[in-house]
C-alpha cells in the first residue's frame, strides 16, 4: 500500500482514486494486517532530543571571505551553505565547505559555470567583466588553498549538538568490534559529504562509513558519485566492508538495501513516505530507528507526530475497504486527472502522411540513433542538456559522434518535458530536411552509408582486366625518321668494374635528344660480386657527319651482331640509340664542351675497317689468337674469351677432364670433334686441318638477366672452373671487338632495359605534370607479382628483377592522400560535422575515384609488371634480319592483366613518389608536388589546389575562433604553452580542442573538438608514417602498418594525453566520462610506477576512455590551425613528444603481432610452415533492398574454405575470420595440422598412423 494519497493532506479516498485512474490500477493490501507483523519486522523507535541550536552565523574565514568577495553571484550559494552549517554541523563542517567547493577540480567547474551564465546572458557586457570575475575567483581559490585548517574538537562550537548527539549514538554503536550495520539518512549530498569527513576523524576505529548519494552531479564542491559507485558501495555494505551509510533519499527506495540495525534520521522526514521507506530498512530483528529533534523545537515534534497520526490513518483506510480487498469503481475522469496536451507544432510528410509529434519525436530519434554503426564495446544514446533562459527552460540535444548531425536546440519551454521534446522535435526536422529521415520517418543512413563507405571497389574479389602496356618509351619514336646530324651523350660505366672479373670498357649511349639524369642501379655480375651502373648524361651535343654516322652505326651493329648474335637491317633513320666505346680516362675531359672528344675513335675505325670475318689459318700467329672474343660461325650461342695456346695438346686428342663439353654426346671423341657444333649431314661437307693449335678459352656462360641476383643454376654456369674449355679455333670466327667492349656490351641489354623502364615511368609522371625522381617514378609503377599487394603471402607468378615494388610508396602516399583531402575539406566546410567530412573523403580517396581517373588518363599503359627477358629483347625501330625469333614482328606495346585496386594502389604510389622528390638539396620531402599529384589523381572539387600554399587561403576563420578570449581560455593556452613549446594566437581555437561532444555549445559558445581531432588524426597520421618509413628504409608495408598502429592506437594517445597533462584541461558534461578518466589514469600510473621507466608502459593498461586520446588529436589540429597550416609545427609536436616512446620499435612487435591478422600469419608459417593459404574478403548482397550491405571474409587452407567472418566492412571481417581461424588450430600439433589439411609446403605429408600401426581417426574437431 502506498503512503502518498496519506501525503495529499485532502480526503484520503478521493486521493487513491485518483491514483488508480492515473496508474490503470487498483489498489490492494493485506486482508489481516496483524498478520503482516510476522513476516515482516518493526524497529523499535526512539527519539533522540539534541540541545538547541545557535543561530546560522559566519566563521572568522567565512567572514574574511565575505567581507572581500560578497559581490561574487558564483559564491553566494557557498556563503549560504556554510553560513547554515555553523548551526547544523559546527564551525569546522561550515569551514571545510570552503575547502571541498574550491578544490582545482571544482575551480575549475565553477569558472566554466560563470563562463556560461556570461555568454547565455552577455547582453553586449564587455569581456573584461567575465575576466575580472574569474580572476576574483582564483584569488578565493588561493586564499583557501592556503588557509590552516585545524582538526575538529568536541569543545566549543567546533561541532554543533546535533552532531554530538550523533556522534554519541554512533560512539555507542562501534565502541567494539561489531557486526552491527547503520544508515544516517540527510536531506543534502554536501552534509553527507562532510559528516564522512567528520566521521573519518572523530568516529570509532570499528566504524567504517561511506556515502551513499545520487548520481545526479550538483554544485560546486558536490561528490561525483556513479550507479557503478553506488552498486559497489551497497555491496560492501552487504559484505560488511562498510558498517555505516551516510546516505540521502537513494537509500529509501529504488535500490536494494541490506537490512541493518540502526536507521538514524539525522535529517526529519517531509512526508510519510519518507518516513514509512526509511523505517523499511531496518528490518534486522531487534533494530532501532532514531528521530532526531531539537530541543523544544514545535516543528520536529509537530512532524514525529504527523506520520504517526498519518500512518494511522492510512491504517485505518485499508481496514475500510471491502471483503475483497479492492477498491471499487472507477468514477474518476481521465480529463481530470491529466492536464490536456499542450497544442504543439507538427510535421507531415506530404506524400505518406507519417506525423511527427512533439511526443513522438523522442522515439524518431532514439531509433534513428540506434542504427548509427558502432562497435560491440559501445552504446549509442541521446544526451539532452537543460538550461535556463529568462524563467524558461531550453534544451539542447546531443548525438553520438558518428552521427551526421552533432547538437540541436530546441524553443524554450515552461516545463522541462516539453523542452525536451521540442529539441528531438528540431533535430527530427534537420534529419528529414537532409535526407537522413525518409518519408516514413525512418533512419536512411543505414542505406546511405555502405554506399559511401563502399564508394570503393568491390576490389576483393580480385578483379582484374586486359591492358595495354608500354614496352618501349615513345622518345624512341618521337626521335627516329632521319639521320641525325648531332648526337648526346650518356656515358655507361661500372662503378666497381673489378668486380666483373675482366677487363671492362664504358660505353658511350649516343641519342638524338639529351636523356635525363638516371639514378645509379646494381647489375649482379657474379655470385657474390655486384656493382652499380652510372649513366652521366652530358648537357652538351656534337655534330656527326656521314663517315662518322657509318662508323658508329657499324660498331653498333657489330655488337648487335657479334655479341647478340641478331643481325638487322642497316638504316640510320630508324635508329633509337647508337653505342661507342670510350677513351680512357673519359673524367678528365667531361668539361671539355665537345664530348665528340670522349669516344675512341680509333676503336671504332677498327672495328669499322674490319668488317669481314677474321678466321683461322695455317698462316695465323698465335699472338692474334689471344685475348680475343670469340664466336661459334655455326651456332651464335657458343662464345668464349680466349686465354692461351695450349702446345701440349692436339687436336685429336681426347677432352681433357673439367672442360666444358659439347651438348651432343655424339660428338666428344676429340677436342676437335668437340669444337665443331654441327650436325652430322653438315660436317660431311667440312673438312679441318688437323694440326691447328689447341686454345684454352673461357666459355661465356648464358646467363643474360644481370638485374636480378643469381640463381643457384646461375651460380653452377658462372663458375670459372665449370666454364673452362678446349677448342680448335678453325670452326670459329674471331671478333673485332675488343674484349673490354665486349664485356660490357653483354650487359647493356639489362642496362638499356632498365634506363626504358625509366624513361617509360617518366612519361607518365609528365603526363600528370609531376617532376618525380626516375627511380621512384619506376618503383611506384612496378608491379612484380600477381598479389603484389598482398603483403606477406608468397608470390604468384613473380617477375624477377624488377628491382623494389610499389608497396612502400603506396603506404605513405595513401596516408598523404589522406592528410591532403583532409585539410581543404576541413577549411572549405566550415558548417559540415565530423560525419560528413569522413564521407566526402571517403568519396575522394576511395580505389573506384583513383581507378577512374588512372583510366581516363592511361596510367595503366606505363605500369611495369614484366621483367627483363633477353631473348625477347630487341632496340626499337629497326628490322631483324637474321636471330632468333627474326621473324616475329617488333611492337612497342604489349598485353597484360592488371586488378582494379592495383592500379588504384599506383595512383597512390605516385602521389608517395611525388611527395619523396624534394626539388632542393637538404630537404626530405616535397609537399606542393604531392599536392598537385593528388589533386590531379582526385579529380574532385573539393581538392582543386596545386601546391601547400594553396591551403590555408581556403580557410575562414570562423566567428568563435575570432572573438575575445576569456581569461580562462587565456590562463588555458598560458598552461599548455607550459607545456608544448608553441603560443597559440587563438585561445579559444585550443579551447575547442578541449571541449567533449557532450558539452553545450552554449556553454562558451565554442564547438567540441570532432573537427580538429579529425583534422589532427590525418596530421599525426602523416608524422608517425614518416617517421617509420625513413628509419625502416628495408620494413615492408605489413610491418610499417602493424607497428603504426601502436603510435596511433587510442592507448598510446590516452598514455601521452595524461603524461601530458592535457586531461585535466578536458570539459565534458557527464559525470561518467570523469570518472572513466579517473579510474583509467589510476590504472596508467600504477603500471608506469611498476615499469620502472620502460617506454612501453602504455601497452599494460585496459582499452582507455577514446576522449583521452581524441584530445591529443585536437590539440595537433588545433596547433596545424593556428599556425597557419605549417606542418612543421606537427612534426615538431611529434619529435618533442612522440618520437622518444618509439626510438625502438622493436619492442611493440608484441604489440603488432597481437592483431589477429598478422597472429594467423604467423601461426601458419612460422608453426605450420604453411604457405598454401590465403585470407579474402567480399561483399555480400544486401537481403533486403536498400538494406545494410555485408562483408564476408573467409580464410582457405590449400583450397579448402576452413572458417569464415562477417562484419560491416571488409577490415572487420578480416579480423573475425582470423579470430575463427585461431581458434580452430590452437593447440593443434603441427603433425595433426598437416594431416587434417593436407598441407605438404614442407615436403610429402607422411601418413599419419597411430600406436597400433593403423590410420589415426581424428575426432572433434571443428572442421
Amino acid at each position: 500500500m502506498t503512503a502518498s494519497p496519506v501525503d495529499t493532506r485532502a480526503d484520503v479516498v478521493r486521493a487513491a482514486k485518483e491514483l488508480e485512474t492515473l496508474l490503470h490500477c487498483q489498489i490492494a493490501t493485506a486482508s489481516d494486517l496483524s498478520l503482516l507483523r510476522h513476516s515482516i519486522s518493526r524497529p523499535s523507535e526512539s527519539v533522540g532530543i539534541y540541545k538547541h541550536l545557535c543561530r546560522p552565523y559566519d566563521t572568522p574565514f567565512c567572514s574574511r571571505l565575505r567581507a572581500s568577495f560578497s559581490e561574487l553571484e558564483s559564491l553566494s550559494k557557498i556563503f549560504s551553505f556554510a553560513r547554515d552549517a555553523t548551526s547544523q554541523l559546527g564551525e569546522w563542517c561550515a569551514d571545510q565547505v570552503w575547502k571541498d567547493a574550491l578544490t582545482e577540480e571544482e575551480s575549475l567547474k565553477a569558472e566554466r559555470k560563470v563562463e556560461r551564465m556570461f555568454f547565455r546572458d552577455q547582453e553586449n557586457r564587455p569581456i573584461e567583466l567575465l575576466n575580472k570575475e574569474l580572476a576574483r575567483l582564483r584569488e578565493v581559490k588561493n586564499i583557501v588553498r592556503h588557509w590552516k585548517f585545524g582538526p575538529p574538537t568536541i569543545e566549543g562550537n567546533s561541532l554543533s549538538p546535533k552532531v554530538l548527539l550523533l556522534h554519541q549514538y554512533l560512539a555507542l554503536t562501534f565502541e567494539k568490534p561489531t557486526d552491527a550495520k547503520c544508515i544516517i539518512f540527510v536531506k543534502r549530498r554536501k552534509t553527507a559529504r562532510l559528516l564522512l569527513k567528520l566521521l573519518g576523524q572523530i568516529g570509532s576505529s570499528h566504524m567504517r562509513p561511506d556515502l551513499l548519494i545520487g548520481s545526479n552531479l550538483g554544485d560546486c564542491g558536490d561528490v561525483k558519485i556513479s550507479f557503478r559507485q553506488q552498486v559497489i558501495t551497497l555491496m560492501k555494505f552487504t559484505k560488511g566492508e562498510v558498517n555505516c551509510l551516510i546516505a540521502t533519499s537513494i537509500a529509501e527506495e529504488g535500490l536494494d538495501i541490506p537490512d541493518c540495525n540502526l536507521v538514524i534520521r539525522f535529517d526529519l522526514y517531509d512526508t510519510l513516505i519518507q518516513y514509512i521507506q526509511s523505517r523499511g530498512r531496518a528490518r534486522h530483528a531487534n533494530s532501532k530507528y532514531l528521530h532526531m529533534v531539537e530541543e523544544d523545537n514545535k516543528a520536529h515534534f509537530q512532524a514525529v507526530n504527523d506520520v504517526r497520526s498519518g500512518e494511522q490513518v492510512m491504517r485505518k483506510f485499508c481496514e475500510a475497504l471491502p471483503a475483497d480487498r479492492l477498491l471499487q469503481g472507477n468514477e474518476a475522469k481521465l480529463e481530470t486527472a491529466l492536464l490536456k496536451e499542450k497544442a504543439e507544432q507538427k510535421y507531415t510528410d506530404p506524400e505518406t502522411g507519417a506525423t511527427l509529434t512533439y511526443a513522438s519525436s523522442l522515439v524518431v530519434l532514439a531509433h534513428f540513433v540506434s542504427c548509427l554503426p558502432h562497435g560491440s564495446d559501445t552504446t549509442q544514446q541521446v544526451v539532452y542538456t537543460m538550461s535556463v533562459e529568462n524563467k524558461q527552460f531550453v534544451c539542447e540535444v546531443i548525438l553520438p559522434e558518428n552521427s551526421p548531425l552533432h547538437s540541436a536546440t530546441g524553443p524554450p519551454a515552461s516545463r522541462k518535458s516539453t523542452a525536451k521534446q521540442s529539441a528531438a522535435f528540431e533535430a527530427c526536422i534537420i534529419l528529414r530536411k537532409r535526407g537522413y529521415l525518409d518519408k516514413h520517418l525512418l533512419s536512411t543512413y543505414h542505406i546511405q552509408l555502405p554506399h559511401m563507405r563502399n564508394a570503393l571497389l568491390a576490389l576483393n574479389t580480385k578483379k582484374s582486366n586486359e591492358y595495354k602496356m608500354r614496352i618501349k618509351p615513345k622518345l624512341w619514336a618521337e626521335t627516329r625518321g632521319l639521320r641525325p646530324e648531332r648526337l648526346y651523350m650518356t656515358v655507361l660505366q661500372l662503378e666497381s668494374p673489378e668486380n666483373l672479373g675482366r677487363s671492362c670498357h664504358p660505353l658511350a649511349l649516343l641519342t638524338r635528344t639529351r636523356l635525363p639524369k638516371f639514378p645509379a642501379f646494381p647489375l649482379f655480375l657474379h655470385a657474390d660480386k655486384t656493382s652499380n651502373v652510372l649513366c652521366e648524361s652530358l648537357p652538351a651535343s656534337f655534330e656527326v657527319d656521314v663517315p662518322m654516322m657509318a662508323e658508329l652505326t657499324e660498331f653498333t651493329h657489330r655488337i648487335y651482331n657479334d655479341v647478340f648474335n641478331k643481325i638487322y637491317e642497316v638504316d640510320e633513320a630508324v635508329m633509337s640509340y647508337w653505342l661507342a666505346p670510350v677513351i680512357p680516362g673519359w673524367m678528365h675531359y667531361i668539361t671539355k664542351r665537345n664530348p665528340k672528344i670522349l669516344v675512341d675513335w680509333a676503336t671504332v675505325k677498327f672495328v669499322h675497317q674490319n668488317q669481314e670475318e677474321f678466321i683461322w689459318t695455317p698462316k695465323t700467329p698465335h699472338n692474334k689468337l689471344l685475348h680475343r672474343f670469340v664466336v661459334d660461325r655455326f651456332l651464335g650461342s657458343r662464345r668464349f674469351y680466349s686465354e692461351a695456346v695450349e702446345t701440349t695438346l692436339r687436336p685429336r686428342d681426347p677432352i681433357p677432364e673439367g672442360s666444358v663439353r659439347n651438348k651432343n654426346k655424339n660428338f666428344r671423341k676429340d677436342i676437335l670433334d668437340h669444337s665443331v657444333s654441327l650436325w652430322s649431314n653438315s660436317r660431311k661437307s667440312q673438312v679441318f686441318h688437323e694440326d691447328q693449335p689447341v686454345i684454352r678459352m673461357y666459355q661465356i656462360p648464358t646467363r643474360r638477366n644481370f638485374l636480378d641476383k643469381m640463381t643457384e643454376d646461375d651460380k653452377k654456369d658462372d663458375d670459372k672452373d665449370q666454364t673452362m674449355c678446349y677448342v680448335c679455333p678453325e670452326p670459329l670466327r674471331f671478333s673485332a671487338l675488343p674484349i673490354s667492349v665486349v664485356s660490357m656490351a653483354y650487359l647493356f641489354p639489362s642496362i638499356i632495359h632498365r634506363l626504358e623502364s625509366y624513361l617509360i615511368t617518366l612519361e607518365a609522371c609528365d603526363l600528370l605534370g609531376l617532376s618525380i625522381k626516375p627511380e621512384l617514378a619506376l618503383e611506384a609503377m612496378t608491379k612484380d607479382s600477381d598479389n603484389t599487394d598482398e603483403h606477406k603471402a608468397e608470390q604468384v607468378h613473380l617477375q624477377r628483377g624488377m628491382g623494389k615494388n610499389y608497396e612502400r610508396l603506396e603506404f605513405i602516399g595513401d596516408c598523404f592522400l589522406k592528410m591532403a583531402t583532409s585539410i581543404p575539406l576541413f577549411s572549405s566546410n566550415p558548417d559540415d560535422s565530423e560525419f560528413e567530412f569522413h564521407v566526402k573523403r571517403m568519396v575522394m580517396i576511395c580505389n573506384k575515384n583513383l581507378l577512374k581517373t588512372a583510366l581516363d588518363l592511361k596510367i595503366y599503359e606505363y605500369i611495369r609488371t614484366k621483367g627483363f627477358l633477353r631473348r625477347t629483347w630487341n632496340p626499337q625501330g629497326m628490322k631483324q634480319l637474321a636471330g632468333k625469333d627474326w621473324n616475329k614482328p617488333l611492337e612497342e606495346t604489349d598485353k597484360h592483366h592488371l586488378g582494379d585496386k592495383s592500379v588504384a594502389d599506383v595512383c597512390e604510389a605516385l602521389i608517395g613518389a611525388a611527395l619523396l622528390s624534394p626539388n632542393k638539396v637538404g630537404e626530405v620531402a616535397n609537399m606542393d608536388m604531392a599536392v598537385q599529384a593528388v589533386s590531379t589523381l582526385v579529380s574532385s572539387e573539393h581538392h582543386n589546389v596545386t601546391k601547400w600554399a594553396d591551403y590555408y587561403p581556403l580557410y575562414k576563420k570562423p566567428r568563435y575562433q575570432l572573438a575575445q578570449a576569456t581569461a580562462s581560455q587565456l590562463d588555458l593556452a598560458m598552461q599548455v604553452e607550459m607545456i608544448h613549446d608553441y603560443h597559440f594566437k587563438y585561445p579559444r581555437l585550443l579551447r575547442s580542442a578541449f571541449v567533449h561532444p557532450s558539452c553545450t555549445f552554449a556553454a562558451e559558445k565554442i564547438p567540441c573538438y570532432q573537427r580538429l581531432e579529425f583534422l589532427g588524426d590525418s596530421l599525426l597520421d602523416m608524422a608517425s608514417i614518416n617517421f617509420l618509413f625513413h628509419r625502416h628504409p628495408d620494413k615492408d608495408p605489413q610491418w610499417l602498418t602493424e607497428h603504426k598502429m601502436a603510435m596511433v592506437s587510442n592507448k598510446f594517445l590516452a598514455a601521452l594525453s595524461v603524461k601530458l597533462g592535457f586531461h585535466k584541461h578536458l570539459r565534458s558534461s557527464t559525470t561518467v566520462i570523469e570518472h572513466q578518466n579517473r579510474q583509467y589514469i589510476a590504472e596508467l600510473e600504477d603500471a608506469e610506477r611498476e615499469a620502472k621507466g620502460a617506454r612501453d608502459y602504455w601497452m599494460n593498461t585496459k582499452q582507455p576512455p577514446k576522449n583521452l586520446s581524441d584530445i591529443v588529436e585536437a590539440y595537433i589540429g588545433a596547433v596545424f590551425v593556428d599556425s597557419e597550416f605549417n606542418y612543421k609545427e606537427v612534426e615538431r609536436f611529434f619529435d618533442a613528444h612522440i618520437r622518444w616512446f618509439f626510438e625502438d620499435m622493436f619492442i611493440y612487435d608484441t604489440f603488432a603481432n597481437n592483431h589477429p591478422t598478422t597472429y594467423l600469419h604467423k601461426v601458419m608459417e612460422l608453426s605450420f610452415g604453411c604457405i598454401n593459404y590465403r585470407l579474402m574478403a567480399s561483399e555480400l548482397p544486401a537481403v533486403v533492398p536498400g538494406g545494410p550491405v555485408t562483408s564476408i571474409a573467409v580464410v582457405m587452407i590449400h583450397d579448402q574454405i576452413i572458417c569464415e567472418g562477417q562484419a560491416s566492412s571488409g577490415k572487420n571481417a578480416k579480423v573475425k575470420a582470423s579470430q575463427n581461424a585461431l581458434k580452430l588450430v590452437k593447440g593443434i600439433s603441427s603433425r595433426e595440422f598437416k594431416h587434417h589439411y593436407g598441407c605438404d609446403c614442407e615436403g610429402n605429408t607422411k601418413q599419419w598412423v597411430g600406436q597400433d600401426g593403423g590410420r589415426m581417426e581424428m575426432v572433434g574437431t571443428a572442421i
